[in-house]
């Protein structure tokens, strides 16, 4: 069954251990292996030596900031996230980042990470488009090998997400993706395709959405005929967290693991079923068969020392996400080579926006907790040391909902630690004795479950939390508090808020809110206390305390200070974007503009300093209209907690960019292909419309002008194309070789990334103009000429025949097609491909 194993004897060896240990199961033993134990534990078998299995939110790094039982909790490196990764165009660089995140995954007592996140980009307002990597499934799946590898060499394993079709957020729990055969087939499986066939992930992760109609975790044609079967995955299927929604549909359908536990169906449900004959044993055998054999690939029933020693936080890990933000870091504009800025010209820096004071990333399950996280105030404070002067102002708030209060403004009420004393009780009523005293950061809590640590009980506690507030401004603030369940604020003593959801027994529910304001003053202290009760037997429950500054009106003079800073300023730099945790699961942005002023306060900015440079920080396109206004452009994404340092970096020439743009950014969202056909708030049937036309499929097919093409990034140096070499005829099925030379013409080292795109000239259906087949990333030195080589299989002239149900090279002409972006090919050539 298994293609690859840890032990000497091979898959044979690794066969009889599998059946020799189901033998000994009894069904009730085997049943408990389908399902987890809580968040993040499958189940043990302890009179076998069965262990379980421990998994980790990912995946650009080990989610471990809130304890949960059997997990240790601490802080890990902040990589940058995946659409970075993929704006990296560099799968060598990606697969060190997988052995570090692998090493970490260890160092906090796991084993399976989660991730990576392969689903396509279909359209710019998608909630977690910054964890995904493209709108290409080549790209993509490129990208998504690299990273399993990695992770994969260390004996930690990963999960393939999300099986399949996961394109949008907004009703993600039962709408319906309706795609056809080929697009499905060209399109949303390529990537998930080429990582089970050339890796063998541990597991994949089935999506919340409906395909065609039917649940992902019960989908017997995708998880069955093709991932199973067609593709050969060894691994196990394993839930997303609570999207399982029957007991032998799915099972038959080729759902192995409910997660998270205890189990909803897969528990006592799954057992009856076998004893009233609704299921045959045999099914259940299969699947605890793909179980064990995860668990003995583990190594975890085999000698400790067998196992790669893990690390977390280390100066090497650092470095690599210092040196993947800088390579995936996308110059978009550089008008009258403005950049790299020349440290030694400049007197007065200014330093504007939002973002420019925190290293911003999206939230959900990726959030991550590190050690730290490099502002692009502060790295530009330590590149420019000595230097000239530094100025700030923020210019004005990009926050939507308002930002949970602030770790620093709070103390611990014996002053020891920043944050809030918590203590918990096993009762709805605050009663007695805690049975858990501890410090929380911040106000800021999600239970789903399981309840805060193992002495909870689920269902039956709640909590009081205790602080003293000061806030470094005086001034009018806003409080809201969000919560499932009941929970009260009080501040010196009196009622501030109190919000109660009385029926919050599912996680993606909406909570209830409310507001208070009142003035506070700076330097003052306020005694902040916070109750809350879990409502009786409910597997969710949570609760959040938001602080901001309002202005009366007339009173916010921030914008009109910025623009006097870039009045008097050398240079303005510009850091704007997404706020923190905007983009993120469970929901999708409302529309691709800039939130709050911040479009104003570019132009405002623009307009009082002609060398004014944006840095974005932003997992999806916006509009910028504002473009011709700015002299430079750089796209950083979310670069993980080396944020200052990197971008320090690139703008002043330590490091030349080399990101390329893996999305195509659209000038306006109506000419995105899926515009028509995108989900919007409570669809449950979204029609994927726009076929195999996704991204630069779309827009070179209808000759629609992007803001920027696919594959774009400027660089501080030129490269020539020269001496494309490509055969005037090839055989089916034969592989075909490609070369080219490239130059560095330029005054500056730089990587390229070469691009190679494959066009059907005449064929029997539509087919987009050109198709990524094949990329190379090359460093040059000044001068420095490199021979690039391409090898192109079959699947590279191919598209699927939803009739013949298979993939089909027709003979023909081809078109080879290379270059710097989808819109900037520097080199053809013909091919005659015969039957």
């Amino acid at each position: 069954m298994l293609t690859q194993s840890t032990d000497k004897t091979g898959a044979a060896g690794l066969e009889q251990r599998i059946e020799a240990l189901l033998g000994q199961l009894t069904l009730r033993e085997k049943v408990a292996l389908l399902s987890g134990v809580d968040n993040w534990r499958t189940a043990s078998v302890e009179r076998l030596g069965i262990p379980c299995l421990v998994m980790t939110d990912g995946p650009h790094g080990v989610r471990a900031d809130r304890p949960e039982p059997g997990r240790l909790t601490g802080l890990t490196t902040f990589f940058p996230t995946g659409v970075s990764m993929a704006a990296s165009w560099n799968p060598p660089l990606i697969e060190r980042v997988g052995i570090a995140l692998a090493e970490e995954t260890r160092a906090m007592g796991c084993d399976i990470l989660l991730g990576p996140c392969v689903n396509i980009v279909r359209a710019p307002l998608a909630g977690r488009n910054f964890e995904s990597y493209s709108e290409d499934p080549y790209l993509a799946g490129r990208i998504g090998v690299s990273f399993v590898k990695g992770v994969q060499s260390q004996k930690i394993g990963t999960s393939l997400k999300h099986y399949a079709c996961n394109n949008h957020e907004i009703e993600r729990n039962r709408a319906s993706s309706n795609v056809d055969e080929r697009t499905l087939r060209e399109i949303y499986l390529p990537a998930f395709e080429a990582i089970v066939k050339e890796t063998q992930p541990w597991t994949v992760m089935c999506s919340y959405n409906r395909i065609n109609g039917v649940y992902a975790s019960q989908n017997h044609y995708l998880l069955n005929e093709i991932l199973k079967g067609e593709w050969g995955f060894a691994g196990f299927v394993v839930s997303d967290w609570g999207a399982n929604h029957t007991i032998t549909e799915s099972l038959q359908g080729g759902l192995d693991l409910e997660m998270p536990g205890p189990p909803r169906y897969y528990g006592n449900l799954l057992a009856q079923a076998v004893y009233n004959w609704q299921i045959d044993e045999t099914v259940i055998d299969n699947c605890v068969r793909r179980i064990l054999g995860v668990i003995l690939r583990s190594g975890k029933m085999d000698a400790a020392a067998s196992l790669p020693a893990g690390a977390v936080n280390t100066v090497e890990h650092q470095q690599l996400a210092r040196e993947l933000a800088e390579e995936s870091i996308t110059l978009l504009k550089n008008a009258g080579g403005l950049l790299p800025l020349a440290a030694g010209r400049l007197k007065t820096v200014a330093v504007i926006g939002p973002n420019a004071t925190v290293a911003v990333s999206g939230g959900g399950s990726s959030h991550i907790e590190s050690p730290y996280r490099v502002s692009p105030l502060e790295g530009l404070k330590a590149r420019l040391s000595g230097g000239p002067q530094i100025e700030y102002e923020q210019g004005c708030d990009n926050f939507v909902e308002p930002p949970v209060v602030k770790s620093e403004y709070l103390t611990t009420p014996d002053g020891s630690a920043h944050g809030l004393q918590g203590e918990y009780f096993n009762n709805l009523h605050l009663a007695g004795e805690p049975v858990l005293r501890r410090v929380d950061a911040q106000p800021e809590f999600r239970w789903f479950g399981r309840g805060p640590d193992e002495k909870i009980v689920m269902g039956n506690f709640s909590g009081r939390w205790t602080a003293k507030l000061c806030v470094p401004q005086s001034g009018r603030y806003s409080f809201k508090l969000t919560t499932a369940g009941v929970c009260r604020v009080y501040l010196n003593g009196a009622l501030l808020l109190e919000c109660v959801r009385a029926d919050a027994d599912r996680f993606d529910r909406v909570l209830a809110t409310g507001t208070a304001e009142m003035e506070l003053a700076a330097g003052q202290t306020y005694e902040l206390r916070a109750e809350f009760a879990q409502h009786a037997g409910q597997r969710f429950a949570a609760w959040k305390l938001s602080l901001v500054r309002v202005y009366r009106p007339g009173e916010d003079r921030r914008l009109e200070h910025a623009v006097e800073l870039a009045r008097r300023a050398d240079v303005a730099l510009l850091f704007v974007g997404m706020p923190e945790n905007y983009e993120t699961e469970g929901t999708d942005r409302p529309h691709m503009d800039l939130p709050g002023r911040q479009n104003e306060l570019i132009e405002a900015v623009a307009q009082a300093n002609r060398n004014t440079i944006v840095v974005l920080n932003a997992g999806s396109p916006v509009t910028m209209p504002w473009l011709s206004k700015v002299a430079a452009l750089l796209e950083a994404y979310y670069p993980g907690q080396e944020n200052g340092h990197a971008v320090a970096n690139i703008l002043f020439g330590d490091a030349n960019p080399s990101g390329k743009l893996s999305v195509t950014f659209p000038k306006q969202l109506a000419d995105n292909p899926a515009f028509l056909n995108s989900t919007h708030p409570g669809a449950r049937e979204v029609t994927y419309g726009e076929g195999v036309f996704v991204g630069y499929r779309y827009y070179d097919q209808r000759d629609v002008e992007p803001l920027f093409p696919f594959g774009f990034g400027l660089s501080y140096t030129t490269f020539e194309y020269s001496a494309l070499k490509a055969p005037a005829t090839a055989k089916k099925g034969e592989p075909v070789q490609v070369s080219l030379v490239v130059k560095n013409s330029g005054a500056h080292a730089g990587k390229e990334v070469v691009q190679l795109y494959v066009r059907d000239v005449v064929a029997s259906l539509p087919r987009p103009p050109k198709e990524l087949k094949g990329f190379q990333k090359i460093l040059l030195e000044p001068g420095e000429a490199k021979a690039v080589s391409f090898t192109l299989d079959q699947r590279a002239f191919s598209f699927y025949d939803a009739h013949q149900k298979q993939w089909v090279a027709e003979p023909g002409e081809f078109e080879i097609l290379v270059g710097s972006s989808s819109r900037d090919i520097r080199a053809k050539a013909t091919i005659a491909l015969l039957a």
